[in-house]
């Protein structure tokens, strides 16, 4: 396990370049709202971004700072603003960041990434992702599409990804995925007790109509399948081990909370809190495939967080991640 850095802090490599503009508002001008004035004097950026700025305090109208948006100029006075770029223009920049890097070579690298680090910058999340750590790491990465990232984990799943380091590693590792030749393979805790054995959920996922934030079974998804297999029940809970064939947007939250059986914790998919886990009791443990490059069998398991591990125990003492059967 290598650490990028010593310290667990994050620190942006470059400092964002600020531009300020000044005009005199003219006859034309007179009587527009100031936001209005500024999608003029600005017009690469949104309205929306430019009544940030107002609401920084970088907007300057006759020498003081402007409060409204909506607020009127007239002819003849003086409108300067600085102009920071938006959040979404420097999500794509190097940040250091602790990474618990479990293998690397010169064409793929494989993280153990932790609860809580967001894999692409996002609305809400445009610094401290995965993405910026990979980027300052590997400076080549900007070269390439997502920075090597060929398949994601949610926010607050823990586990096992690959990156790829090099446009033929990116390449080969999609199309290994896409013709599902990566193993990934995945412990959960999740509500109900389920019958033994394996059951493959093959149930097409898509966006859910009703809420632009979470997915749904749904006719107009795309197809996907989640292999469940049951390894023990206690106190009303399943410990479960789950195999995708397929990667859509969370996936398996969706398939076992359309099972009747929500992961614990995860609360957009009716998951209630059990065992003291404030998030989805889904880790990815396991991570299987042939080198991009010279086919050499790979394989690489990592038990999960402490919090899971604990509740894991509850549910399936003495069974561990390493002694998991494959479906």
């Amino acid at each position: 396990m290598i650490d990028l850095e010593e310290d667990d802090g994050l620190e942006s490599t470059a400092a964002p370049e600020h531009e300020v503009r000044s005009a005199v508002v003219h006859g034309d001008w007179h009587g527009w709202r100031l936001d209005k004035v500024l999608v003029a004097m600005a017009p690469e950026f949104s309205r929306s971004h430019l009544q940030g700025l107002i609401d920084q305090g970088l907007v300057v109208l006759d020498g003081a700072a402007a409060a409204l948006a909506s607020r009127k100029v007239k002819a003849g006075q003086s409108v300067r603003v600085e102009l920071r770029p938006t959040a979404e223009s420097l999500a794509f920049r190097a940040e250091r960041l602790l990474l618990q890097v479990v293998f690397e070579d010169e064409h793929v690298l494989v993280v153990d990434k932790p609860v809580g680090l967001v894999v692409h910058p996002a609305p809400g999340h445009w610094s401290g992702t995965l993405l910026n750590g990979l980027l300052a790491h590997h400076p080549a990465s900007v070269q390439l599409p997502r920075a090597g990232i060929v398949h994601r984990l949610d926010k607050d799943t823990s586990g096992l990804m690959m990156v790829g380091k090099t446009l033929q590693a990116v390449t080969s590792l999609s199309r290994a995925i896409a013709s599902r030749e990566v193993q990934r393979l995945y412990m959960a805790l999740v509500h109900g007790v389920m019958p033994p054995g394996v059951r493959a959920v093959d149930a097409r996922v898509g966006r859910d109509p009703a809420s632009r934030t979470r997915m749904a079974v749904h006719p107009a998804g795309r197809p996907a399948r989640t292999d469940v297999q049951t390894l023990a029940s206690a106190q009303g809970c399943t410990a479960v081990h789950c195999r995708l064939h397929t990667g859509r947007t969370h996936q398996i939250r969706v398939h076992l909370a359309h099972i009747g059986h929500p992961l614990v914790g995860d609360r957009l998919y009716g998951g209630a809190v059990e065992f003291g886990l404030e998030r989805q009791a889904l880790h990815a443990w396991k991570l299987a495939f042939a080198h991009p490059i010279h086919g050499k069998p790979l394989e690489f398991v990592r038990l999960p967080p402490e919090d899971l591990a604990k509740a894991w125990q509850a549910i399936a003492p003495g069974i561990a991640t390493g002694d998991l059967p494959s479906p």
